[in-house]
């Protein structure tokens, strides 16, 4: 079986899977109420949470240009933040695709060579899951009682149980990357890869602006949080949730997003629905219609503000481009 079609069929397994979970979402759903909660909800919240997430991915540019600047690259914000909106776009169609994505553009916008921007975004997603695992550590203390229902049956609020749950999932984690890390030096078909990764990371390590950085990555994270928590104000059955957890949401739907389902369908929409249904006892109906209005207006914003950016970038400067070059050779002309 050749490469090709092992992705191909890894692709199609990926997308039935998500296909599956939601479809099991929405089974034996009653679609009365459900259509009702869809057309009720005040739909103000959800433009809010649209311009945050426009927001975060500014700053996410913004913190790629000091990734970039670190190696002596240098690019203006709006190609790094039109390289991201175009990313996530790619991202709908084929996993992970985004990140080889962004990093072509950049090449061909800013003469960037491919690898080591591609070390800056490997950097970037190691710096993500290192906020992801903060972050988690600190919904399941601020919630510990709702996690000991669902993680540690009948241990209470003992200190110790806590303990050990976070140092094994430290663990686990730690084990995780240095697994990759073994195998990706033990693979030599991507040792250019890696040494963009190697150069990647120390330009974190080595940067002169480690401030604002730290400032970028907190509120990348602080608008995903926001953006999460203002839509609960479109519906009365969610509107009692706070910041606690949205963030909760927000850590364990980017987990979900590490398994490369296209669009993250069925993921995201399982994920959001157990949390709210199950930890926060939202109901059934009111769930259904939260995730589902929060995940089509997201796929929404990425394929509208992806698109336009690409038509910019790629074809109306191309056809801008042309026009000026053949004006230029009529004047020579003449």
């Amino acid at each position: 079986m050749n490469k090709k079609t092992t992705q191909f069929l890894t692709y199609t397994a990926l997308l039935l899977l998500g296909m599956a979970l939601f479809w099991r979402c929405l089974h034996n759903l009653d679609f009365k109420e459900f259509w009702t909660d869809i057309r009720s909800a005040r739909y103000f919240w959800m433009l809010l949470n649209l311009i945050c997430l426009a927001i975060s991915l500014y700053f996410r540019a913004l913190r790629w240009n000091i990734l970039l600047g670190t190696m002596g690259y240098k690019t203006k914000g709006r190609t790094t933040y039109g390289a991201i909106l175009i990313a996530y776009l790619a991202n709908i169609i084929v996993p992970r695709l985004g990140d080889v994505v962004r990093c072509s553009v950049l090449s061909k916008k800013s003469n960037i060579p491919f690898n080591k921007s591609l070390g800056t975004v490997i950097s970037e997603f190691v710096i993500d899951l290192a906020m992801l695992f903060i972050m988690g550590v600190a919904v399941m203390l601020f919630q510990w009682d709702i996690f000991d229902t669902y993680i540690i049956n009948g241990s209470g609020g003992n200190w110790k149980n806590k303990i050990l749950v976070i140092t094994a999932l430290a663990v686990i984690v730690v084990v995780a990357i240095i697994a990759v890390i073994i195998i990706i030096k033990k693979n030599k078909k991507i040792a250019e890869l890696w040494d963009g990764f190697v150069t990647g990371v120390k330009s974190v390590l080595t940067m002169n602006k480690k401030g604002l950085f730290i400032f970028y990555t907190v509120m990348i994270w602080l608008f995903y949080i926001i953006m999460t928590w203002l839509p609960f104000y479109m519906m009365n059955e969610t509107s009692h949730l706070g910041i606690t957890e949205a963030t909760t949401l927000v850590v364990f739907v980017s987990l979900g997003a590490i398994l490369p389902v296209p669009g993250n369908i069925g993921i995201y929409h399982s994920i959001s629905d157990y949390l709210l249904n199950h930890f926060y006892l939202v109901n059934t109906s009111a769930a259904k219609a939260f995730v589902i209005i929060n995940h089509a207006s997201q796929m929404l914003f990425y394929i509208l503000t992806g698109g336009v950016t690409y038509l910019f970038m790629f074809v109306f400067q191309r056809e801008k481009t042309h026009y000026e070059q053949s004006e230029g050779n009529r004047e020579q002309d003449s």
